[in-house]
């Protein structure tokens, strides 16, 4: 998963700054629709990861069944937020 393909396919663009408010909250909508609908654990782990750096991932327990996926997101929130 390329993350400018991510930004264009989401936000039509891969200049987040570009894109004006209703723009980024249009994106972060379809972007939340395809995390609620992706099945593979990769995809779906990505796609709550570009999420959570944009200030719209689930919560973990809502997001992730699995508790080592929700481990693994602990990591990437710790690693972010660093």
């Amino acid at each position: 998963m390329d993350l400018d393909d991510q930004f264009r396919h989401y936000f039509g663009t891969d200049d987040l700054a570009s894109v004006p408010p209703e723009g980024m909250a249009a994106g972060i909508e379809r972007m939340q629709v395809a995390f609620g609908l992706e099945t593979d654990r990769p995809r779906r782990f990505a796609l709550w990861t570009l999420l959570y750096m944009l200030g719209a991932a689930p919560d973990l327990d809502v997001a992730f069944e699995d508790e080592a996926d929700r481990n693994a997101a602990r990591d990437v929130m710790d690693m972010l937020d660093e």
